[in-house]
């Protein structure tokens, strides 16, 4: 080839290299260019990366499918035409290959899209749940009697002093009594009991299924089971619960 070249032969010589398309004829034109022209390196660098960035993994990438099926069909869009036309003339390959680039971009162009609008709906789904600490103590709580099928669970966040109840099955309580849920100490605790080397959490009542569900606000020996022997629940008078003179009809001992 004699002379300069037009700028879009440049362009569709870069864009060929970079499909690995060139003939002979093309491939020595363009290392003629690339040798005297150090802006065509700089193309090629350019139009890798536009091909790249399109099809680059994402972090929290939607279903593997998703990618392939996008560029199945493009192939077989190409494949339409090719049989269409099987044999075109040299003059329309510079075109074919243009589009072949422009076509892979939009390509990569929707895939990005599709992953952009799946992590935004994975986003939204996450925010919509509860989040559940990853070092929250729980505890189960049994019955201490074969003839009593209650239960109930505790639940608590040691950074917050946040937790919850839930019991189940247990009788309604008649009038001046409520349950009284406990947190017992090991021996040598530093931390303030009553005689039977507990702490009063909180009271509470049940429905009349015999159920309930309240949050708590725990104490700092929550911060970890170190010093928690058991968590149990007794009967108490509701007008001083503190004085903790029953034994306990649910426990989960440590």
């Amino acid at each position: 080839m004699a002379g300069p070249l037009p700028s879009e032969q440049i362009e569709l010589l870069v864009a060929g290299y970079v499909l690995g398309d060139l003939d002979a004829e093309e491939a020595e034109e363009f290392q003629r260019l690339l040798a005297t022209d150090p802006t065509i390196a700089q193309a090629v660098a350019q139009m890798q990366d536009a091909l790249e960035l399109s099809f680059a993994p994402s972090e929290a990438a939607p279903p593997a499918h998703l990618r392939d099926a996008i560029l199945n069909a493009n192939r077989a869009s190409h494949a339409n035409r090719a049989s269409a036309d099987p044999s075109p003339s040299s003059g329309r390959k510079f075109p074919i290959r243009l589009r072949q680039i422009l076509e892979l971009l939009a390509a990569g162009l929707i895939i990005a899209l599709a992953i952009n609008n799946y992590q935004l709906r994975q986003s939204q789904q996450a925010s919509q749940s509860p989040v559940q600490p990853q070092n929250r103590l729980t505890y189960a709580l049994r019955s201490t009697t074969p003839d009593l099928p209650a239960a109930a669970t505790v639940a608590v966040d040691p950074k917050s002093l946040e937790g919850t109840l839930t019991a189940k099955n247990l009788p309604p309580l008649p009038p001046g009594k409520v349950y009284a849920l406990w947190t017992v100490l090991k021996p040598g605790a530093p931390f303030t009991t009553d005689s039977q080397n507990a702490i009063l959490t909180d009271v509470f009542q049940v429905d009349a299924q015999g159920n309930a569900a309240q949050a708590l606000a725990v104490c700092d020996v929550h911060r970890s089971r170190e010093w928690v022997a058991a968590v149990a629940v007794t009967v108490e008078d509701a007008a001083a619960p503190q004085k903790h003179q029953s034994k306990p009809i649910l426990v989960a001992a440590l």
